[in-house]
């Protein structure tokens, strides 16, 4: 999945970085989904963050979403993001098998 926002259907954003980036898990999720894949298939993720000090709630929300999928992970900070109040957008690299 490229960069995914924390938006939902209606354009809202959640004002706390780790709702954002449940928010973008879920959307995240729903993609794999279309394609008979999980999360648990995610090998790769980066997270792009607008500060350093949401790196806790936003890692917190990776673990538990990603947990027994522990896919390699970056996370880096950014001046800013395509929408002012998104403090967090995430890509995901899966591999989902051809059977």
């Amino acid at each position: 999945m490229s960069g995914t926002g924390p938006f939902w259907p209606d354009g809202s954003c959640a004002p706390d970085a780790g709702a954002q980036a449940k928010r973008c898990f879920e959307i995240i999720a729903g993609s794999l989904s279309s394609l008979g894949a999980t999360l648990d298939d995610v090998v790769r993720t980066r997270m792009y963050l607008t500060s350093s000090g949401d790196a806790g709630a936003v890692g917190a929300v990776h673990a538990a979403v990603l947990g027994s999928a522990r896919p390699a992970a970056t996370m880096v900070v950014v001046a800013a993001l395509l929408d002012p109040r998104w403090k967090v957008e995430i890509e995901a690299e899966a591999v989902v098998s051809g059977e």
